[in-house]
Parts: structure tokens; C-alpha cells; sequence
């Protein structure tokens, strides 16, 4: 049941890291390698059985130009995207361009294993909630780009928008916590819970989402509202 595959991830060490635990379980893994310019060049002329390429920023335009040329040029290789927790619109685009799965990064490496014996044997390497809103988003498209930062800002509770605008404005659990008033542990949930809802990794890449689509700014007024209200009841 090996595979003989190729790990590409924007982090070397990560991509090393994989390879290593891949061979552990078995696996051939023909080389590991960062997806910079010749990436999909090295999984074109290697023609592993399976790629897992790893992504930072799937929402990001271009994001998935590397596993359309793959597939263009070796369409019999199975590519599976290792992204961080994602949204319908990432699915959809991964899919869209050709892979056949996605894994979170932080998914256990047994996942990982099943994900690309799944992706072989030509199945949908993905849990089947987010499946089904991939091809939901693909089918009927719930926003234009311009509606992005309306589209995600309307996930968010009012005190995960304090808590996206405190993030953005670099502050760390404890300031947040004591900004707002509430205990560390409290504002560690909220900050996942934003980080889950937009679909992002890190606090980094919340930031730069909210920023790119303009949800930043639009999370400041709505969270001036909020707080004009919060005076008013007082």
C-alpha cells in the first residue's frame, strides 16, 4: 500500500518534516521541496503517484496555479492540498483547479496517510462536510470579491470583531483579555474562533485577510457601533 510521492510546502522544514514521517510509515517519498518557481516543474518531471502540496494562504489569487500546471502536464497525478483550516471558497478553488483533496495542517500524520491512499485510488480525499460546501460554493457562488469583507464580517459576533480588531492592532492574549475585560483563557477561545471562521492559521494571517478585503475597516465602524449602543444601555 505505499505511495510513491512528493511532499511541497511553503515551509522547507515542514515539507522535511512530512517526507520523514511518510518514509517512517513506509511511504517513497521521491523528494520534498518548497513550492518556489520550479515546484510543479519537480513534481512534473518526477511524476510521483501522489503530491501533497502544502499552502499558507489558499484564498490567496494564484494560490493554486501550481496544481493546474501539474495536472495539465501529468493529469495522472493526485494532488492533495495541505492548507490551514479552510473556508468553502478555498475548497472550491482547490478543487476547482484540479486537486483531489485537502488536508488541514493539523491533521494527524495517520489523516495525512488516509487522505493520499483516498487520492490514489482516485476518491475525494476530504471530509464530507466540506465537500459538500465546496461544490455548493462552486455551483452557486455566495459572493463577488467586493463582498468578501461583508461575507466573512457576517460570521463574526460582535465581540469576535473587537477581538479581530485587537489582533490586527498587534495585541497579545493578556493586553486583549484586559482590554476587554475578561479572563486570558476566554480571549485565547475567541481569537480560535475568529482564526475558524476566517478560515486562517494564525493571527498573522487573520490580520492580513482582514486587511486585504477591507473587513478591517469595516470591523472598526461596526465595532464603534457596537460600543456607542453598549453606552447607550448604560
Amino acid at each position: 500500500m505505499a505511495v510513491r510521492l512528493m511532499v511541497v510546502d511553503d515551509h522547507r522544514l515542514l515539507a522535511e518534516a512530512l517526507a520523514s514521517a511518510l518514509k517512517l510509515r513506509g511511504h517513497r517519498v521521491l523528494a520534498s521541496a518548497a513550492p518556489a518557481a520550479g515546484a510543479a516543474d519537480l513534481v512534473i518531471a518526477r511524476a510521483p503517484e501522489v503530491c501533497l502540496l502544502g499552502t499558507a494562504a489558499p484564498a490567496e489569487p494564484g494560490a493554486f496555479d501550481p496544481v493546474v500546471k501539474i495536472k495539465r502536464e501529468r493529469p495522472q497525478v493526485a494532488v492533495v492540498v495541505l492548507g490551514p483550516v479552510p473556508s468553502p471558497r478555498g475548497i472550491a478553488a482547490a478543487f476547482a483547479a484540479g486537486a483531489s483533496g485537502y488536508v488541514r495542517h493539523d491533521e494527524r500524520i495517520e489523516g495525512v496517510e488516509r487522505a493520499l491512499l483516498k487520492a490514489r485510488a482516485g476518491e475525494a480525499a476530504v471530509a464530507p462536510q466540506l465537500l459538500q460546501e465546496a461544490f455548493a460554493e462552486l455551483l452557486n457562488p455566495a459572493a463577488q470579491p467586493d463582498d468578501e469583507a461583508q461575507r466573512l464580517l457576517s460570521v463574526l459576533t460582535p465581540r469576535e470583531v473587537e477581538v479581530l480588531v485587537r489582533v490586527a492592532d498587534g495585541e497579545d492574549t493578556r493586553v486583549i483579555a484586559s482590554g476587554m475585560r475578561i479572563a486570558p483563557s476566554t480571549a485565547r477561545t475567541h481569537v480560535q474562533r475568529v482564526l475558524m471562521k476566517l478560515g486562517v492559521g494564525s493571527r498573522l494571517e487573520a490580520a492580513a485577510l482582514a486587511a486585504r478585503t477591507g473587513l478591517l475597516d469595516r470591523a472598526g465602524g461596526r465595532r464603534a457601533r457596537s460600543e456607542d449602543d453598549t453606552s447607550e444601555k448604560q
